[in-house]
């Protein structure tokens, strides 16, 4: 993994507004005494949320005082994982394309190339619109549906290079499509349909059908 720095260009300050104040402090009371460092991870989630998808070196600050922490461990967390932006991301879309063995395997490298093609050459850059941006990550736990990518929350499964951008072309028009596998499939199932106790007979409506009265 690359070095990971915070962005040069950092706001002045960060304070969480009253309604996401009062869900931190919720969160907070959730630790018992002396464990509530515990919450370190959702209030730096909370506070990326609210700051344009990305954290800043103020909001670390904050966080760390809430929890009293000491900066430099609250920083070391917010450099470790990735799910932590700490420069400007894209408006409307962040796009996270795996690139792990199975998703390398099935065509994350054509996903990247429209990332590059359609946003910047290089991951972490703005679009010219300030829209986008795209990054290569390790595996986002979609194993079985590769390849995908994260956006925000969401992960976008079997994808094709068609499919990512009719997804970009949604996010750029106030309508992203549904979350999840976009070619239908329930969850991890076979991408062909199920091939497996397919003959309902054997199992619907005969629980317990078999037992003596």
């Amino acid at each position: 993994m690359s070095v990971r720095r915070l962005h040069p260009n950092q706001p002045k300050t960060f304070a969480f507004t009253p309604q996401n104040s009062a869900w931190a402090q919720e969160t907070i009371a959730k630790y018992p005494d002396g464990k509530q460092a515990s919450a370190v991870i959702p209030l730096l989630w909370r506070a990326q949320e609210q700051h344009y998808g990305w954290l800043p070196e103020p909001a670390i600050r904050v966080v760390a005082d809430m929890l009293e922490m000491a900066y430099i461990r609250v920083y070391e967390i917010a450099t470790f994982y990735t799910m932590f932006q700490l420069q400007p991301v894209g408006k409307l879309a962040h796009i996270q394309v795996c690139g792990t063995t199975p998703c390398m395997l099935r065509g994350a490298q054509d996903l990247v190339a429209v990332c590059k093609r359609k946003i910047s050459t290089q991951p972490h850059i703005l679009s010219e619109d300030g829209n986008f941006s795209w990054e290569e990550v390790e595996c986002l736990g979609v194993c079985a549906n590769a390849p995908m990518v994260q956006i925000w929350k969401d992960t976008y499964e079997d994808l094709t290079p068609d499919l990512l951008e009719t997804i970009l072309n949604g996010f750029a028009s106030g309508t992203p499509p549904k979350a999840g596998s976009q070619i239908g499939r329930i969850a991890s199932s076979p991408s062909a349909g199920f091939t497996t106790l397919t003959d309902k007979t054997i199992y619907a409506g005969n629980s317990g059908s078999n037992q003596e009265s």
